[in-house]
């Protein structure tokens, strides 16, 4: 489980690196990367990243706020 919280992390901060770099530059990174031809990988990295982020709301369970 320990390694499935540090991969999700890892695509967190993957898609919010990439979300900053096209907020401020317009530049997609994953695109870029992959370019037009493997589009479809370019997809499904957008997807895990997605479903990354809904996977870390559950690490605020089980936390008390004092």
């Amino acid at each position: 489980m320990i390694a499935l919280k540090k991969i999700v992390l890892a695509l967190i901060i993957i898609g919010s690196i990439n979300w900053g770099l096209i907020g401020f530059f317009r530049y997609d990174l994953i695109s870029n990367i992959f370019g037009s031809n493997l589009e479809f990988v370019s997809r499904i990295i957008f997807a895990l990243v997605g479903l990354s982020g809904l996977y870390a709301i559950t690490f605020f369970k089980g936390q008390r706020s004092y």
